[in-house]
């Protein structure tokens, strides 16, 4: 065979070229970017929705914790305001300055005693309130890493 027979029947060849296949396997191609988009966009959306969720309901937490925390404190000062008053009024009452002193030493002691116990109040508050506003948030983050693990 001569190089011209060759090149002759190399364009016959390409001019045997099937358009339809082409189409077909193109339009086959697109579908198949389409159902990845679709799939894509699907999780992406379901991500949003979960993260969305998720802040929602870490915000109520932290509203919740901070009208307990704001409870909390209401009371602790409703407490050492009536203790207070209770203590002028008993010195009021005294009769003699070692009476006096005594009545103020009760006074601080007791005083110390219950500003200890508010303040392990409100450690123990503050840590539970934070461990309940973080969750939501860390059950998003495990999530999101156990996606990417199994992916």
């Amino acid at each position: 065979m001569t190089k011209t027979a060759a090149k002759t029947e190399e364009a016959m060849d390409a001019a045997a070229f099937d358009a339809s296949k082409a189409t077909d396997q193109f339009r086959a191609f697109a579908e198949n970017g389409m159902e990845q988009s679709k799939q894509a966009y699907d999780k992406l959306r379901s991500n949003a929705e979960y993260a969305q969720k998720s802040m929602e309901s870490t915000f109520e937490t932290a509203k919740q914790a901070g009208t307990e925390m704001s409870k909390k404190s209401l009371s602790a000062m409703r407490t050492n305001t009536e203790l207070g008053f209770a203590h002028v009024e008993a010195l009021m009452q005294a009769k003699s300055i070692s009476e006096i002193v005594e009545l103020q030493t009760a006074f601080v002691r007791k005083s110390m005693e219950l500003a200890m116990e508010q303040a392990r109040d409100f450690q123990a508050a503050s840590t539970k309130a934070t461990e309940e506003v973080m969750k939501p948030m860390k059950d998003a983050f495990e999530k999101s890493v156990k996606e990417l693990e199994a992916a």
